[in-house]
């Protein structure tokens, strides 16, 4: 037998339960694993409360990103049993096994653990596209993460830096201020004393950065567009305080700004990116330019707990599950 956490309709942490089912069985170009860490991420809240859409009535399998070791092969896979491997897809990862297909699976480098890669897929890869992409972030650019203290934002911190960009960061307590200073932030603001978008401008010397990277939302959107400087770039990527409704295009103008609203799956359905992309990540985890900080273990059956944990913004870096 193996398990699931599903979440029997849109709402809240109640609403998970635990289910028990066979070992599902590969089909052509599909693996079965047998998974060893998965990680959270705040897209699990998006579709454990309906803002998501499920595309399933019932019992919805969230989760985005784990690793594991495959148990069994289906007809046209080459990938061998015994192989650790790790991915990032919509949803699915909250199982103790699952099938999935082969093509959307990389191979975990040695000298990695599953839990680093369950922690990294889907934000590493969320950071490469953020600052390779959606605003390619060069070397004397100054740049503001919020959430700096977060999981993408501990991983960005450190790759800007590597990048040779000035980034500002913001987070809610001091403590999480000073780990995000010590993950390749020149400067963060504790957004809960003091005004970030005064003290970016006093850090930029009047001038503003030339992108701010905001998973934020509601709370943050619209200041956000008040420290970029002209033909600065706004990267919308997410919304843990909710959509920002009060924006409008218009808001914009004020400097001939650039707007873009990116998801991570975008990317990754791209030919090739995925492999290209993971390579690169796992190669400065192994080189120590990256550190992958897991801030919290919870086991998969306390889940509802993980995700309390998580909107009510008590978390530090990555938090892995385990089935």
């Amino acid at each position: 037998m193996s398990y699931a956490m599903v979440v029997t309709a849109p709402g809240g942490v109640e609403n998970f339960r635990l289910l028990e089912r066979d070992v599902p069985q590969p089909g052509p170009g599909e693996v079965l694993l047998r998974q060893t860490a998965i990680g959270l991420n705040y897209i699990d809240v998006y579709f454990r409360t309906g803002l998501y859409p499920w595309g399933v009535p019932a019992d919805l399998i969230t989760g985005g990103e784990a690793a594991g070791v495959i148990e069994a092969v289906g007809p046209g896979v080459d990938l061998p049993v015994g192989q650790r491997v790790a991915y990032t897809v919509r949803n699915g990862a909250y199982a103790s096994h699952r099938v999935i297909a082969a093509e959307d699976l990389v191979p975990i480098p040695a000298g990695i653990s599953d839990e680093i890669a369950a922690a990294v897929m889907l934000k590493g890869l969320t950071v490469h596209y953020l600052i390779h992409h959606s605003y390619p972030a060069a070397a004397g650019d100054c740049v503001l993460v919020h959430a700096a203290a977060g999981g993408v934002g501990l991983l960005a911190g450190q790759w800007l830096k590597h990048k040779g960009v000035r980034a500002l960061g913001t987070a809610g307590t001091a403590e999480k201020c000073a780990l995000a200073l010590a993950h390749g932030y020149d400067a963060v603001i504790d957004y809960k004393t003091r005004d970030f978008v005064a003290e970016t401008m006093r850090l930029t010397e009047g001038k503003g950065v030339k992108a701010v990277y905001d998973s934020v939302g509601a709370v943050t959107v619209k200041k956000s567009v008040e420290v970029l400087e002209t033909f600065g770039t706004l990267v919308s990527f997410g919304q843990s305080s909710g959509p920002a409704l009060d924006f409008r295009i218009t808001d914009l103008s004020r400097g001939s700004l650039r707007l873009t609203r990116p998801t991570l799956f975008h990317h990754t359905a791209q030919p090739g990116w995925l492999r290209q992309a993971s390579a690169e990540m796992f190669d400065l985890i192994l080189k120590g330019t990256i550190r992958v900080e897991i801030g919290q273990r919870y086991d998969l059956k306390d889940v509802a707990a993980a995700h309390t944990a998580l909107e009510s913004r008590k978390t530090t870096g990555c938090t892995i599950l385990t089935p």
